[in-house]
């Protein structure tokens, strides 16, 4: 960490080195760099173009003020409701997440700058993350948390991210099942593996799969490396081979080259640890006009959950209340708190090393006050959280009382009122709850905006006969407030859907935060509900939600129609014989690139149907397609294996096709170790959510 960057790899003759920096939204510890919207919200656009949009736009700004090496995506699974980092990556289902990582891999490389996936594998809680291990059956590891990994290798990542704790019992940057036989043979990856920061915990790491230690020393700023000269005399004396030497080194310079790094990149123009060093920090304005492209993604991002009485979009109230210090400015600037660990304003961003520097942040008494003039509109606000008489008294009278509450997460090592990174509970933070009541009791038009990282219980106001629309907002970036207010006045079709459920109660989901040790070193955690996470577990447990996964109203209304669906003749002749053992019920083998085989990930299947704007405005409807396995498969009822978005004019009809692999009606085969048919009739639906269903059918044999 002795360097201009979080982690860094000094020169060597020719070779400049490598900056490695932070984070999944930004450029951190810099100026002149955009705040993007987070990958939890940009996973609720369930677009691939703004996820590849926004990717792009991130490996511009990475390149531009000399980085090698991007910090991310992160796609842990939110496998808990409440962990700390969920909103670094993109939701509560494997293929959703998949498809996130993989756009924005796309897009990063395609900027020019190498991206990391991280954090491999099963960093679910901040709590413990460094000393429990996660107890996972290979089924499960393969079907929920590694498929987004596989999705990475598939967009050429050039790194990978090992994590902080114990899979299995064994640390993950000394496991050699997850690195050597999963990732490197089984998907084939080329790239090289990296630690998280400290996470080496052994020299023998580079034997199981471990290609780079970082920041380097064992500790910080300790002075001492596992590698280094341990490496060199590992080497010398035999334990470690020198041909496993030349692939580790081998590993990472090839990033370099498969990037074009070799060819005129700028050379690191900032110093993260030290803003006031004019000698290195250049002052390179990296932002172009990426703030369109953050307003757009956090109104696209964002889920319209209920709307009655006609609320939204608004339309020339005579006046406006907006009620929460959610909706104003932080009291001392956007970047008031260290590491973005705290809010006492607009929340637009969780906290931890996955944040970077706000350049401006717009609140969203700006966007709407920018807005309302044009209508002549009269705007008030209260930022106090805790007046609640002061709220309902000034939300009296008003046309249209807008209540914003958030809930915010992070790292865990930064506490925030109690929260060690994961939140100590699912209920909205500054009084929300008793704010929005007491606005409620005074006004029949109260309108609901909430900034979170994720679900929330909103049991004891949702169905307030006063409540009359709820728009959740996520985490949207520096452009939040125009986000807010384009989607409120329907500048924006509100079309995003959600990537997570919304429990009536935290007991309803499958898994719990583990906050109290085992007595032992070693804190055990046991995936115990397998296959059964988010929705896959409410649908299997008939647990009914509040709002299902993939749920989000429009302006406008859908219907869709004509479901047809044909098969695709294969391309990859040479795997012929592959194919037609796949379609006998014969699993994948076991050779090198097996899960990534392009005889497997090929489309096999194309769904074609037809979707109708029966309304009055333009919108974007979100398709997604569910996959129902035979009872012999003994899966959930409905896993989510295709999605796409189409824009359709009033009354207008268009055409939507969604392919589907061998890979996406395939599972792990435990015994036989490759991807398997299952037995009996594979069926399908499509619709507008993880429960609301429009066409079914079933796949031709």
């Amino acid at each position: 960490m002795n360097g201009l960057c979080v982690g860094n790899i000094p020169p060597n003759r020719n070779f400049p080195g490598l900056c490695l920096e932070d984070s999944p939204l930004a450029v951190r510890s810099t100026d002149y760099a955009t705040a993007f919207p987070a990958g939890i919200h940009v996973a609720s656009t369930w677009n691939r173009a703004l996820m590849r949009a926004r990717g792009l736009a991130l490996g511009q700004e990475f390149k531009g003020k000399g980085v090698n090496i991007a910090l991310g995506p992160m796609m842990n699974m939110g496998r808990i409701a409440q962990g700390g980092r969920n909103w670094e990556g993109f939701g509560a289902d494997p293929f959703l997440t998949g498809e996130s990582a993989y756009e924005t891999i796309l897009g990063l490389q395609n900027g020019g700058v190498q991206a990391t996936a991280k954090h491999f594998i099963n960093n679910e809680q901040e709590h413990f993350r460094t000393s429990e291990s996660s107890n996972v059956d290979d089924r499960t590891q393969h079907e929920i948390y590694a498929h987004p990994f596989l999705r990475s290798v598939m967009a050429g990542v050039s790194s990978v991210m090992c994590s902080y704790n114990l899979i299995n019992e064994t640390y993950a940057c000394n496991n050699d099942k997850m690195l050597n036989d999963i990732l490197k043979r089984e998907y084939g990856f080329q790239g090289f593996v990296q630690s998280d920061w400290s996470a080496t915990m052994s020299t023998l790491s580079a034997v199981a799969g471990l290609d780079m230690t970082m920041p380097g020393d064992i500790t910080f700023d300790s002075g001492d490396s596992y590698f280094g000269g341990n490496l060199t005399d590992y080497v010398n004396d035999g334990y470690i081979s020198m041909a496993r030497l030349d692939d580790m080194a081998t590993r990472i310079i090839a990033g370099w080259y498969f990037l074009h790094q070799d060819e005129a990149y700028p050379a690191t123009n900032f110093h993260a640890f030290n803003p006031n060093d004019e000698v290195n920090n250049k002052h390179v304005n990296v932002q172009a006009n990426h703030y369109k492209l953050v307003r757009e993604i956090g109104a696209a991002g964002t889920v319209l959950l209920k709307n009655t009485n006609g609320a939204l979009p608004l339309n020339k109230p005579r006046n406006i209340v907006l009620i929460g210090s959610d909706a104003g400015p932080g009291k001392s600037g956007p970047n008031e708190f260290s590491g973005q660990g705290g809010s006492d304003g607009i929340l637009a961003m969780g906290w931890g090393s996955g944040t970077g520097d706000f350049p401006y942040l717009i609140s969203p008494l700006e966007g709407i006050q920018e807005r309302a003039r044009q209508d002549g509109s009269s705007v008030f606000w209260d930022f106090n959280d805790w007046n609640t008489a002061l709220a309902g008294n000034m939300a009296y009278g008003q046309a249209v009382a807008l209540v914003f509450t958030n809930s915010d997460s992070g790292e865990g090592y930064v506490t925030v009122d109690g929260n060690k990174g994961d939140r100590k509970n699912l209920t909205a933070w500054h009084n929300g709850n008793d704010l929005i009541l007491a606005v409620a009791a005074r006004n029949n038009n109260t309108i609901v905006v909430v900034n979170s990282v994720g679900p929330l219980i909103i049991e004891p106001w949702i169905e307030h006969p006063n409540i009359t629309a709820v728009v959740w907002a996520g985490i949207q970036g520096q452009e939040t407030g125009n986000a807010i207010a384009d989607v409120l006045y329907g500048a924006y079709n509100p079309s995003g859907r959600l990537p997570y459920t919304i429990a009536k109660d935290v007991a309803d989901y499958p898994a719990q935060l583990v906050t109290h040790g085992s007595g032992s070193k070693t804190v055990t955690i046991d995936y115990t509900e397998g296959l059964f996470i988010d929705y896959r577990h409410f649908d299997q447990a008939n647990i009914t939600p509040r709002f299902e996964f993939g749920f989000g109203l429009s302006y406008t209304i859908f219907a869709y129609s004509e479901l047809y669906v044909t098969p695709i003749q294969s391309s990859d002749t040479d795997q012929e014989d592959l194919i037609i053992a796949w379609e006998n019920g014969k699993a994948s083998p076991i050779i090198e690139g097996s899960s990534t085989a392009l005889w497997l990930h090929e489309p096999a299947f194309q769904v074609t149907f037809k979707v109708t704007n029966t309304g009055t405005v333009s919108g974007t409807e979100i398709p997604q397609l569910y996959i129902h396995h035979p009872s012999s498969a003994s899966e959930p009822p409905s896993v989510l294996k295709g999605f796409t978005n189409v824009e359709i004019s009033p009354y207008d009809t268009k055409q939507v096709s969604i392919t589907l692999s061998r890979y996406d009606l395939s599972i792990w085969d435990v015994v036989s170790q490759g991807w398997r048919k299952p037995d009996g009739q594979i069926s399908f639906s499509v619709g507008a959510s993880s429960r609301d269903f429009r066409l079914q059918g079933d796949i031709p044999t």
